[in-house]
């Protein structure tokens, strides 16, 4: 049973720091790229960052480069989200998700799997 855990969401105030985590299991982590994307209420889901397989290619969205930065340690099959100088406008619901494809196919949502979200919410 393939599973994806998304953890580390909160409140927290504007230039705040926050790490998300999404644990998983199921399937051959080391082997699928990975993203995260998050959604804010009534707005689409957007591409927020991918890494490849054995992380050493990343790409983030050009509007979070320098503040958020994605990782990976493939020996806890876990992938990571760092977010630094929060700001209000970062509210949403962070997701992440897997591929078994390129990692860049993440940029336009596709994925093979995709966990259940955590909340995120900064506060001015």
């Amino acid at each position: 049973q393939v599973q994806l855990v998304e953890s580390g969401g909160g409140l927290v105030q504007a230039g705040d720091s926050l790490r998300l985590s999404c644990a998983t299991s199921g399937f051959s982590f080391a082997s699928y790229a990975m993203g995260w994307f998050r959604q804010a209420p009534g707005t689409e889901r957007k591409f927020v960052a991918t890494i490849n397989y054995s992380g050493r290619f990343t790409y983030h969205a050009d509007s979070l480069k320098g503040r958020f930065t994605i990782s990976r340690d493939n020996a806890k099959n876990t992938v990571y989200l760092q977010m630094n100088s929060l700001e209000p406008e970062d509210t949403a619901v962070y997701y992440c998700a897997a591929t078994k494809d390129s990692y860049s196919d993440l940029i336009e949502s596709k994925a093979d799997y995709w966990g259940q979200g955590t909340q995120v919410t900064v506060s001015s």
